[in-house]
């Protein structure tokens, strides 16, 4: 609870759900998730890589969840095979990090890996070394052999019949989009939010609900085509709560130079020095959050523009007065009354 000084207006203000699905929190937790990524990157290029699996597999992924696991190891085991490749002596090591969708624009279940990797790689020997060829061939055909078997050690011998088929099916292994895009520093913690950090659905794609039937839209992948799609309520629900992660599961994953067990290099220079983190922080505040996003001061008072001050707190429906604080302001309200 927040209080005028000048004129005793109240102002109530909710706590945040702190849910990852949630379209409000969850989009504060992407911000933060972004800023805490964008701390990570070393000042250089990264690309943007996009790593699918065949309409065949999904249902695997939707039965049994542990399976993603799989989509992490294989991304992973690929590039960093891609790099070592490079020079076996250096075994060049890049920095990229890994985050999981299970949704398309559709909503409906279509796991996938987007993963921001360094155009570049730390070795044995050399501090850093650019890298701006990425073999698309070669992440192809080496993400969907790591991946069926990663799955088929998981499964069991009951899956070789369906990797055969996907091998019969894929024949130019699953699709990768690893080309090159413009993933400079400079924009680098905007393109992590836009591609890395969004959550299932923003709440401008849904048009509308006449208690009955849902109303949202989205443009198609193919040919960014607009698409407006009526849904029944329970269906509508139903897509979205298959996105729900598991508890603990961690949809971020760190790798490389970027991994929290690495050995940093001092040597590296950050995109974003440590002097620009706090102020880079302080926008994440409630109060600053709200007026860079909806332009106005959410604790400026309504009748006389002045500032409110905080007073109480409401936790698990408990009031937790602060006594001092409170008799301050009324005392202060009296005597400007």
């Amino acid at each position: 609870m927040f209080g005028c000084s000048e004129c005793g207006e109240l102002k109530f203000v909710p706590f945040r759900c702190k849910s990852r699905f949630c379209p409000t929190c969850g989009n504060m937790y992407s911000i933060d998730r972004t800023t805490a990524m964008s701390f990570k990157i070393i000042d250089c290029e990264h690309r943007h890589c996009v790593f699918t699996i065949p309409e065949q597999l999904r249902s695997f992924f939707l039965k049994d969840r542990s399976l993603l696991n799989c989509l992490f190891h294989a991304v992973q085991g690929v590039v960093l095979r891609m790099f070592s490749k490079i020079n076996k002596t250096e075994h060049f090591v890049p920095g990229f990090i890994c985050v999981l969708h299970t949704f398309g624009r559709d909503l409906k279940w279509n796991p996938h890996i987007h993963c921001l990797i360094s155009e570049g790689a730390t070795g044995t020997f050399t501090v850093w070394r650019s890298v701006k060829h990425f073999n698309y061939i070669q992440l192809r055909n080496a993400f969907q052999t790591a991946l069926l078997n990663l799955m088929e050690a998981h499964i069991g011998p009951s899956f070789k019949a369906v990797k055969s088929a996907i091998y019969r099916h894929c024949r130019n292994g699953f699709y990768v989009r690893a080309m090159p895009n413009k993933c400079d520093p400079n924009v680098v913690t905007k393109y992590i939010g836009r591609y890395l950090g969004r959550p299932v659905i923003a709440t401008k794609r849904i048009d509308s609900y006449d208690g009955t039937n849902v109303t949202f839209h989205y443009n198609r992948h193919e040919d960014e085509k607009l698409v407006v799609e009526t849904v029944p309520a329970l269906s509508f629900i139903e897509r979205l709560i298959q996105h729900i992660p598991e508890k603990h599961f961690k949809m971020i994953r760190y790798y490389g130079i970027y991994a929290r067990h690495h050995k940093k290099d001092a040597r590296l220079r950050k995109a974003i020095s440590k002097e620009k983190h706090k102020i880079l922080l302080s926008f994440n505040r409630w109060r600053d959050s709200i007026c860079s996003s909806f332009g106005y001061d959410p604790l400026k008072c309504p009748k006389c523009k002045n500032t409110m001050v905080f007073l109480e707190l409401y936790h698990n429906h408990i009031r937790i007065p602060l006594d001092k604080l409170y008799e301050k302001v009324m005392k202060k309200h009296k005597l400007h009354s």
